[in-house]
């Protein structure tokens, strides 16, 4: 599974610079230059990061990957993992259902009112005042509809395992996860032909249901945007879709489980979209659901192919998908925080009105270069220049952990455990042999005896 590192924040959203971004013309070293392709493509959640990102998480696998299949199966997961994760949600979400099918069923009156406020959450739907009952009731049902029809992209996240497995199986001819890894350096086991049905059965199984999944998905959700504007019922149901946490929690509330601390975590999980300047792009919900998803969708394939293949997900998998929800932010934010108490990027490091550090965006270094040159009395490229560098320091930090120890060194542990694991087995299964031909030698000397 792929590590995917937003720099969330670098995107914080309570920066926004009001003065126009100034453009620099004097050169730049070779080393502000790279510092700033860096950033630029840290902050570019479209080809270029799904290009830097596939090459992360697929050159370390790549450099520890055991034979031809294992490299073949791999490089399969990763590109088409990448797609799901960068392009899915602005491809389908955005252009396919929000610009395209969604936005046709609405009536002409208000179409482009609602089809305004899809990005923003419930509550700034809701509290708008400027908005009328219906339009309210109908962005809302809408959006709903929009996150049911994306019931593709989890599914096919989960689903990626078993046409990995489908694409190994006809293109190496092994369903055996022990000659697909290589466990005996070269002498491959026979592979076992009721295994290799089993295997192509079960995912073709899984690909045809997950096809199905994904139609009802889109029809439930074009059948709610279509649904009465004025119903309550339907409205409550459409906020239920957009945030079900705080849906569950309301119910457990009712039902008497009165843990403040439990309520409080639990609604803050949603399925809404991230706002990204105005289009739809992949929610933390979304990703922590495909993530988790994706996770099962692995142990799930990998029983097809024998026991080794689902303790390597297992060693390997949970980590990774703790990393992608939680563990990147975590570590970004207590880098930044580090740095402030520290002193050190005074320049850089901002805070909002409510005391919450972040990072400017790239896009507002510039300006904030203007100011500094001002208040320094120095040159604006100069400043401009210290502020790339920086920048660059506090995003390649985090990014270089994910790279050296969930890329290198996870994908190193878990090859040398698996390895050891199937060496240990086939250790025991020797020496059970061993003990077999000795009982039975001594059986038929016994006999020959008597």
């Amino acid at each position: 599974m792929n590590i995917k590192t937003k720099n969330a924040l670098s995107s914080h959203p309570h920066y926004s610079s009001s003065k126009k971004t100034v453009s620099f013309t004097s050169k730049i070293d070779t080393a502000v230059k790279l510092a700033d392709l860096f950033v630029k493509s840290q902050e570019n959640l479209s080809s270029t990061r799904f290009i830097q990102d596939t090459a992360t998480n697929w050159f370390p696998k790549a450099i520890f990957s055991r034979s031809k299949a294992d490299f073949a199966e791999m490089s399969f997961l990763e590109f088409i993992e990448s797609a799901i994760f960068y392009f899915a949600s602005p491809i389908l979400g955005q252009k396919i259902f929000r610009n395209g099918i969604f936005k046709n069923l609405l009536s002409k009156d208000i179409k482009s009112q609602v089809n305004e406020q899809i990005p923003k959450t419930v509550q700034e739907i809701v509290k708008n005042n400027d908005l009328s009952s219906l339009v309210k009731n109908k962005a809302l049902a809408t959006k709903a509809g929009i996150i049911l029809a994306c019931t593709i992209i989890p599914v096919a996240e989960y689903t990626l395992s078993f046409a990995k497995n489908l694409f190994t199986l006809k293109t190496f001819k092994k369903s055996n996860f022990n000659n697909i890894a290589n466990l005996d350096k070269g002498k491959f086991e026979k592979e076992d032909i009721d295994q290799q049905k089993k295997v192509e059965k079960n995912a073709i199984k899984h690909l045809k249901r997950a096809g199905i999944i994904s139609a009802a998905g889109i029809g439930a959700g074009i059948a709610l945007s279509l649904a009465d504007g004025k119903s309550e019922k339907l409205t409550r149901l459409s906020k239920a879709i957009i945030e079900p946490g705080k849906a569950f929690s309301s119910l457990v509330q009712k039902l008497g489980l009165k843990n403040e601390k439990f309520n409080n975590a639990i609604s803050k999980f949603n399925l809404d979209f991230s706002n990204s300047a105005g289009k739809l792009s992949l929610g933390k919900g979304q990703l922590a659901l495909t993530a988790v998803l994706g996770l099962f969708g692995y142990s799930k394939a990998a029983s097809d192919r024998g026991k080794l293949d689902v303790l390597e997900v297992w060693t390997r998998v949970p980590l990774v998908v703790f990393y992608t929800i939680f563990g990147s932010e975590l570590l970004e934010k207590s880098f930044v925080k580090h740095l402030d108490k520290s002193g050190k990027f005074k320049d850089l490091i901002k805070k909002d009105l409510n005391g919450n550090i972040y990072i400017p965006k790239r896009e507002d270094l510039s300006s904030i270069a203007s100011t500094l040159a001002k208040q320094k009395n120095t040159g604006v490229q100069s400043e401009f220049n210290n502020l790339i560098k920086q920048k660059a320091f506090v995003t390649g930090v985090p990014y270089a952990f994910s790279l050296l120890f969930m890329g290198f060194t996870l994908s190193a542990i878990t090859r040398i455990w698996t390895q050891y694991r199937y060496n240990h087995a086939q250790g025991q299964k020797n020496k059970d042999v061993s003990c077999i031909s000795n009982l039975s030698f001594q059986d038929f000397k016994s006999r020959n005896i008597k």
